[in-house]
Protein backbone atom coordinates (compact mmCIF):
# COMPACT_ATOMS: atom_id res chain seq x y z
CA UNK A 1 0.00 0.00 0.00
CA UNK A 2 1.07 3.79 -1.07
CA UNK A 3 0.91 5.98 2.21
CA UNK A 4 0.86 9.95 1.81
CA UNK A 5 4.82 10.92 2.92
CA UNK A 6 5.00 13.24 5.84
CA UNK A 7 5.83 16.55 5.40
CA UNK A 8 8.64 16.19 7.80
CA UNK A 9 10.47 12.73 9.07
CA UNK A 10 8.10 11.15 11.58
CA UNK A 11 5.45 13.57 11.29
CA UNK A 12 2.41 10.36 10.38
CA UNK A 13 4.35 8.11 13.15
CA UNK A 14 3.99 10.49 15.88
CA UNK A 15 0.23 11.65 15.37
CA UNK A 16 -1.37 9.26 18.19
CA UNK A 17 0.94 10.39 21.42
CA UNK A 18 2.54 13.33 19.92
CA UNK A 19 -0.54 15.58 20.24
CA UNK A 20 -0.72 15.40 16.51
CA UNK A 21 -3.35 13.40 16.21
CA UNK A 22 -5.35 15.83 18.03
CA UNK A 23 -4.28 18.71 16.51
CA UNK A 24 -4.63 17.22 13.11
CA UNK A 25 -8.50 17.19 14.05
CA UNK A 26 -8.57 20.39 16.09
CA UNK A 27 -6.46 22.05 13.00
CA UNK A 28 -9.34 20.96 10.73
CA UNK A 29 -11.73 22.25 13.70
CA UNK A 30 -10.14 25.50 13.65
CA UNK A 31 -11.85 26.76 10.90
CA UNK A 32 -15.10 25.93 12.21
CA UNK A 33 -14.41 27.58 15.51
CA UNK A 34 -13.52 30.58 14.09
CA UNK A 35 -16.85 30.79 11.98
CA UNK A 36 -18.66 29.64 15.05
CA UNK A 37 -17.26 32.69 16.88
CA UNK A 38 -17.74 34.76 14.54
CA UNK A 39 -21.59 33.86 14.79
CA UNK A 40 -21.78 33.83 17.91
CA UNK A 41 -19.93 36.89 19.22
CA UNK A 42 -21.37 40.48 19.07
CA UNK A 43 -20.78 42.45 15.86
CA UNK A 44 -18.34 44.87 18.09
CA UNK A 45 -15.88 41.32 18.23
CA UNK A 46 -15.56 41.78 21.96
CA UNK A 47 -15.55 38.41 23.67
CA UNK A 48 -13.79 36.49 25.87
CA UNK A 49 -12.79 33.02 25.54
CA UNK A 50 -12.49 29.99 27.69
CA UNK A 51 -10.78 26.93 27.04
CA UNK A 52 -12.93 24.02 28.43
CA UNK A 53 -9.03 21.83 27.62
CA UNK A 54 -5.82 21.10 29.59
CA UNK A 55 -4.57 19.81 25.65
CA UNK A 56 -1.19 21.57 25.41
CA UNK A 57 -1.79 21.55 21.49
CA UNK A 58 -5.45 23.22 21.58
CA UNK A 59 -3.56 26.26 23.90
CA UNK A 60 -0.67 26.60 21.22
CA UNK A 61 -3.41 26.40 18.08
CA UNK A 62 -5.31 28.96 19.86
CA UNK A 63 -2.38 31.22 20.73
CA UNK A 64 -1.55 30.87 16.77
CA UNK A 65 -4.63 32.16 15.75
CA UNK A 66 -4.53 34.96 18.29
CA UNK A 67 -6.45 34.59 20.66
CA UNK A 68 -6.33 35.10 24.44
CA UNK A 69 -7.90 32.54 26.61
CA UNK A 70 -8.21 31.19 29.73
CA UNK A 71 -8.13 27.29 30.78
CA UNK A 72 -10.75 25.74 32.44
CA UNK A 73 -11.08 21.75 33.00
CA UNK A 74 -14.05 19.91 33.01
CA UNK A 75 -13.14 16.72 34.99
CA UNK A 76 -15.48 14.93 33.61
CA UNK A 77 -15.48 10.56 33.88
CA UNK A 78 -15.25 10.19 30.31
CA UNK A 79 -15.62 6.53 30.41
CA UNK A 80 -18.95 7.32 32.02
CA UNK A 81 -20.18 8.28 28.83
CA UNK A 82 -20.47 5.85 26.01
CA UNK A 83 -21.74 6.18 22.44
CA UNK A 84 -21.52 3.57 19.80
CA UNK A 85 -20.45 5.22 17.10
CA UNK A 86 -17.32 7.42 17.29
CA UNK A 87 -19.00 10.62 15.58
CA UNK A 88 -21.81 10.66 18.25
CA UNK A 89 -19.31 10.05 21.29
CA UNK A 90 -17.03 13.22 20.96
CA UNK A 91 -19.98 15.14 20.75
CA UNK A 92 -21.46 13.82 23.55
CA UNK A 93 -17.96 14.36 25.30
CA UNK A 94 -17.45 18.11 24.20
CA UNK A 95 -21.28 18.46 25.91
CA UNK A 96 -20.99 16.98 28.64
CA UNK A 97 -17.17 19.13 29.16
CA UNK A 98 -19.54 22.05 28.61
CA UNK A 99 -22.07 21.52 30.85
CA UNK A 100 -19.84 20.80 33.67
CA UNK A 101 -17.65 24.03 33.28
CA UNK A 102 -20.68 26.04 33.02
CA UNK A 103 -22.03 24.45 36.16
CA UNK A 104 -18.76 25.10 37.73
CA UNK A 105 -18.49 28.66 36.47
CA UNK A 106 -22.41 29.38 37.63
CA UNK A 107 -21.47 27.89 41.02
CA UNK A 108 -18.34 30.37 41.47
CA UNK A 109 -19.34 34.02 39.08
CA UNK A 110 -22.25 36.26 38.11
CA UNK A 111 -21.99 36.14 34.67
CA UNK A 112 -25.91 38.27 34.16
CA UNK A 113 -24.44 41.56 33.45
CA UNK A 114 -21.00 40.89 32.07
CA UNK A 115 -20.90 42.98 28.99
CA UNK A 116 -18.45 41.20 27.78
CA UNK A 117 -19.42 38.09 25.35
CA UNK A 118 -17.78 34.44 26.95
CA UNK A 119 -17.07 32.03 24.75
CA UNK A 120 -16.65 28.49 26.36
CA UNK A 121 -14.93 25.91 23.95
CA UNK A 122 -14.79 22.60 24.48
CA UNK A 123 -13.55 19.27 22.17
CA UNK A 124 -12.95 15.82 22.70
CA UNK A 125 -11.08 13.67 20.27
CA UNK A 126 -10.68 9.78 19.56
CA UNK A 127 -8.91 6.94 17.39
CA UNK A 128 -10.50 4.05 15.40
CA UNK A 129 -8.63 1.36 14.56
CA UNK A 130 -9.85 -1.50 12.85
CA UNK A 131 -13.31 -0.62 13.92
CA UNK A 132 -12.80 0.05 17.45
CA UNK A 133 -12.73 3.22 19.30
CA UNK A 134 -9.95 4.14 21.21
CA UNK A 135 -9.60 6.63 23.85
CA UNK A 136 -6.51 7.78 25.76
CA UNK A 137 -3.74 5.36 26.58
CA UNK A 138 -4.75 4.29 30.25
CA UNK A 139 -1.35 3.14 31.29
CA UNK A 140 2.75 2.86 29.42
CA UNK A 141 1.91 -0.60 28.28
CA UNK A 142 -1.21 0.34 26.22
CA UNK A 143 -0.15 3.12 24.55
CA UNK A 144 2.71 0.95 23.41
CA UNK A 145 0.32 -1.92 21.81
CA UNK A 146 -1.55 1.09 20.18
CA UNK A 147 1.81 2.54 18.55
CA UNK A 148 3.15 -0.93 17.12
CA UNK A 149 -0.72 -1.48 15.91
CA UNK A 150 -0.58 1.62 13.74
CA UNK A 151 3.09 0.63 12.50
CA UNK A 152 2.34 0.32 8.59
CA UNK A 153 -1.16 0.71 8.89
CA UNK A 154 -3.59 3.71 9.34
CA UNK A 155 -6.56 4.82 11.77
CA UNK A 156 -9.26 7.25 11.70
CA UNK A 157 -9.25 10.77 14.29
CA UNK A 158 -12.23 11.69 14.86
CA UNK A 159 -12.54 15.09 16.44
CA UNK A 160 -15.24 17.49 17.77
CA UNK A 161 -15.73 20.85 19.09
CA UNK A 162 -18.51 22.99 20.61
CA UNK A 163 -18.55 26.49 21.26
CA UNK A 164 -20.93 28.09 23.61
CA UNK A 165 -21.57 31.36 24.07
CA UNK A 166 -22.55 31.86 27.75
CA UNK A 167 -23.66 34.89 27.43
CA UNK A 168 -27.03 34.04 25.65
CA UNK A 169 -26.63 30.39 26.15
CA UNK A 170 -26.56 29.54 21.98
CA UNK A 171 -24.42 26.34 21.62
CA UNK A 172 -23.26 25.39 18.06
CA UNK A 173 -20.49 22.24 17.30
CA UNK A 174 -19.40 19.94 14.88
CA UNK A 175 -16.86 17.16 14.26
CA UNK A 176 -14.77 16.10 11.83
CA UNK A 177 -13.13 13.06 10.95
CA UNK A 178 -9.21 12.64 9.54
CA UNK A 179 -7.21 9.92 8.17
CA UNK A 180 -3.57 8.80 9.31
CA UNK A 181 -1.33 6.95 7.72
CA UNK A 182 1.62 5.83 8.87
CA UNK A 183 5.05 4.19 7.79
CA UNK A 184 6.74 1.58 9.65
CA UNK A 185 7.44 2.78 13.13
CA UNK A 186 10.98 1.68 14.34
CA UNK A 187 11.06 0.70 18.58
CA UNK A 188 13.49 2.94 19.26
CA UNK A 189 10.64 5.69 18.25
CA UNK A 190 7.66 3.78 19.68
CA UNK A 191 10.19 3.70 23.25
CA UNK A 192 10.80 7.56 22.93
CA UNK A 193 7.08 7.96 22.13
CA UNK A 194 5.81 5.89 25.24
CA UNK A 195 8.62 6.77 27.91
Amino acid sequence: MNYPKPKEQYAAIFAPFNCCCMTIGFIQRAGVFAALARNMAPKNNSFQIILGSSSMARRQILSEMGYEFTVMTADIDEKAIRREKPEELVMALAEAKAEAIISRIMNTRHLEGNEETILLITADTVVVFEGTIREKPSSKEEARKYIQGYSGGHTSVVGSIVVTNLTTGNRKGGCDRAEVYFHEIPEEVIDSLVS
